[in-house]
């Protein structure tokens, strides 16, 4: 593969530090490493300062009953965007998690409170069925090469016009003993927080540690050249949307297990509020850069933004134009980061 001329040129970003040299998915990148940790520490050094303010200046935020809140809803946005930087790494986009979501909830509700099967098979089956959905998504870029915006985008309109049949647009009730205890809150931190930090620490190895990880990020910076040497284009990107796929059920039993209820409407906007955190967290929508770490960084700046703007008063039409100015500001400061690194390599 080193002797694989196609590839002599071609630059493969990531930040990987082991691996021979000559492997084009391992080769190691210091400009890019230089700009993750720029990006990273300036995230962190802004994720503070915002807590330290809005402790003083924001009603309640520092209160515990805040806190264990911020903790939970960044979770639920955190555990897809762990999968979604997989496929924006991979230079693609899926828009259909908030959907996959929302049919998530509407199929455990039938299945439990109308079919009647017991909650474990269902919580099975729940996530057997997001799997689908992502494996269907990836194999619709992978195989037909459908663009992954028309691709995904064609499934959050079905998703959420099939969630809202199979549930008769009614909200179930549903009351189980699991449901209690994936609402509990283990050791003092809400049980999905346990879950974001699981899913980060496995993202965090796969994309670090592993072949897999590093054939990710060589698709997200030169699939062509990828494909020439020897990798698996296709099963990548079928993977990658396969396990966001996997998450976002995951994310649509947490949900349903917060509000008792089985709802077509749950994960309205999520998708958006996944992808603008993970670009805030450094990941470049060209593909072939970014890091899970800057990805828990933006969740966690994105969900506290948005707390203390909830706990300031400002209007729902107002946040959003917030949020969409953080994410512009973010492309553009990631942009004038590498370039400056550039030059100076």
């Amino acid at each position: 593969m080193s002797n694989t001329p196609s590839m002599s040129n071609t630059p493969m970003t990531g930040t990987f530090e082991s691996g021979p040299p000559t492997s084009p998915t391992r080769r190691f990148d210091r400009g890019d490493l230089r700009r993750r940790l720029i990006q990273d520490s300036g995230l962190l050094i802004a994720l503070i300062v915002a807590v330290i303010v809005f402790s003083l200046t924001a009603p309640n935020f520092a209160t515990e009953q805040n806190i264990l809140n911020v903790l939970r809803q960044a979770s639920f946005a955190g555990i897809i965007a762990m999968g979604m930087t997989l496929v924006i790494v991979s230079a693609e986009i899926d828009i259909s998690v908030g959907a996959n979501v929302a049919l998530s909830s509407a199929v455990l509700g039938v299945l439990y409170a109308n079919v009647g099967l017991p909650m474990w098979l269902v919580l099975i089956l729940v996530v057997l069925m997001g799997l689908a959905i992502g494996m269907f998504a990836g194999f619709l870029r992978a195989k037909w090469n459908l663009p992954s915006f028309i691709a995904t985008l064609a499934l959050f309109l079905g998703l959420r016009g099939l969630a809202e049949v199979i549930s008769q647009q009614r909200t179930i009730p549903v009351s189980d003993p699991l449901m209690t205890f994936l609402n509990s809150n283990p050791l003092g931190l809400p049980l999905p927080t346990w879950l974001l930090i699981i899913t980060f620490l496995a993202a965090w190895f796969v994309t670090t540690r592993t072949s897999f990880g590093r054939t990710v990020y060589a698709v997200g910076g030169n699939a062509s050249a990828a494909r020439l040497a020897g990798l698996k284009v296709d099963r990548t990107r079928i993977a990658v949307f396969a396990i966001t796929g996997t998450l976002a059920a995951i994310v649509g039993i947490l949900f349903t297990a917060r509000i008792s209820s089985s709802t077509a409407v749950i994960g309205n906007g999520l998708e958006f509020e996944v992808i603008a955190a993970v670009i805030i967290g450094g990941t470049s929508l060209m593909g072939g850069r970014g890091s899970v770490v800057g990805t828990l960084l933006g969740v966690l700046f994105v969900t506290v933004l948005g707390n203390a703007l909830v706990l300031y008063g400002v209007s729902s039409p107002a946040q959003n134009i917030v949020r969409g100015a953080i994410v512009v500001i973010a492309v553009l400061l990631t942009n004038v980061q590498t370039g400056l690194i550039r030059q100076k390599n």
